[in-house]
């Protein structure tokens, strides 16, 4: 039995969609007339694939969809945290992916739901199944979930992902919201500034130059600005753009990613925060992991790959190698020179109790706060430093454009 995607027109003539299991086409144009659809498209949304006449193998295309794009971090965390809840209840793997694929109320998470319950039903694994979709259920969630098949506590490993989705979710809104009001006031600012020189400062202050009147310094300066800038601004602007996107395709490269993500970790404060978003998720995946039975070097590898930065992916490679070779987890990591005193320390005392992945959760803890500490610092020092270089600039404008009025009147007072 496979899992079809199918678009059909009801009573009333609106389009309707899902996923239905059935064992051909023909069954489910049947069944969808029996509840009064009109079939318009069946296709297959599984994984199983056809072949072309020419012996080329054809994939569907709602295969492809599902595999070229993920779904958000909290409906990742909604359907893991339902399964967790089935699946405690002695479910059986195949009732408890039906059951959350209907009751989703988005059709793209009901179809994915649908083709890795047929996966299953054919025999492969949960975490085998989720493999097909690596968009969506990526090397830590099937890694986790392989362990809790193995070890028979496949409810808490997915009740621990779904903590753990959750959590990454809560941080990255707190992050976006954060960084919201600067964002905005800084292109205001920004806007406010472009606008007094391009459109403002240049009709009065060229009613000076008619005089035939000498102007300040600060006066010219601010016209050579006004003028370049109308001049050369939107030519400037494509250069920006041009050498974003160009530095966007240089970093494609491995070996230049490395260097550069290498510098941002010495960038003052930046580099930090970038070291202490990595540090947090290093220590609270191997957490996760470890607690549920992963192999330590196999743990390290997986959550090496889950940073953002390369040049920690690298250095967590290299502290798996030296693991493996017999060092103890707290040596290897201190030799990388990227992780804090205080995480090394948890780690070793981790270590000789055997308590590693509580102490490790304990120390994605103290990251975190570390985080959102060194974030409310850094933004409160942004927004007044923003609003008084913005002073600053407009208060330059002001004096370039008083000072030949207060010169005229001078003049004219002799």
């Amino acid at each position: 039995m496979a899992a079809y995607a199918f678009q059909a027109l009801n009573a009333s003539g609106r389009t309707t969609k899902g996923v239905m299991e059935a064992d051909t086409e023909r069954q489910v144009r049947a069944q969808l007339r029996e509840q009064g659809l009109i079939p318009i498209k069946v296709e297959l949304a599984e994984t199983t694939s056809s072949t072309t006449p020419s012996g080329s193998t054809k994939v569907p295309s709602w295969r492809k969809r599902l595999q070229t794009r993920g779904v958000s971090a909290a409906d990742l965390a909604l359907i893991t945290r339902q399964l967790a809840t089935l699946v405690a209840a002695a479910l059986p793997i195949e009732q408890a992916l039906f059951a959350v694929s209907e009751q989703t109320d988005k059709p793209r998470l009901q179809k994915l739901l649908m083709a890795v319950r047929s996966k299953v039903v054919e025999g492969y694994s949960l975490a085998e199944a989720m493999a097909e979709y690596a968009h969506v259920f990526d090397r830590l969630y099937t890694a986790m979930v392989a362990a809790g098949e193995r070890s028979g506590h496949l409810a808490e490993v997915l009740s621990r992902l779904a903590d753990y989705t959750e959590q990454r979710n809560r941080l990255k809104g707190q992050l976006i919201q954060a960084l919201v009001y600067p964002v905005i006031l800084t292109l205001v600012a920004i806007g406010v500034i472009i606008f007094l020189l391009v459109s403002v400062v240049p009709q009065i202050v060229d009613q000076f130059s008619g005089l035939g009147q000498t102007l300040p310094p600060t006066t010219t300066l601010l016209l050579t600005i006004s003028h370049f800038l109308q001049n050369y601004g939107l030519y400037m602007l494509f250069v920006i753009l041009v050498g974003l996107l160009l530095g966007a395709q240089l970093l494609k490269k491995p070996e230049r990613r490395d260097k550069f993500d290498a510098w941002v970790l010495k960038v003052p404060l930046f580099g930090r925060v970038i070291k202490g978003v990595n540090t947090a998720r290093f220590a609270r995946t191997l957490s996760i992991l470890t607690a549920s039975a992963v192999p330590l070097l196999d743990g390290l590898r997986i959550t090496g790959r889950v940073l953002t930065n390369r040049a920690m992916q690298i250095a967590v490679e290299e502290a798996a190698d030296r693991v493996r070779e017999g060092t103890s987890l707290r040596a290897a990591l201190a030799q990388t020179k990227l992780f804090p005193p205080m995480m090394l320390h948890m780690i070793a005392a981790g270590e000789k109790s055997g308590e590693l992945e509580q102490l490790l959760g304990r120390a994605a803890d103290n990251q975190d706060r570390d985080f959102e500490t060194t974030m409310n610092v850094a933004l409160k020092i942004f927004e007044p430093a923003l609003i008084v270089i913005m002073a600053g600039v407009v208060l330059f404008i002001v004096l370039a454009i008083i000072q030949p009025i207060l010169a005229l009147n001078q003049s004219v007072g002799l």
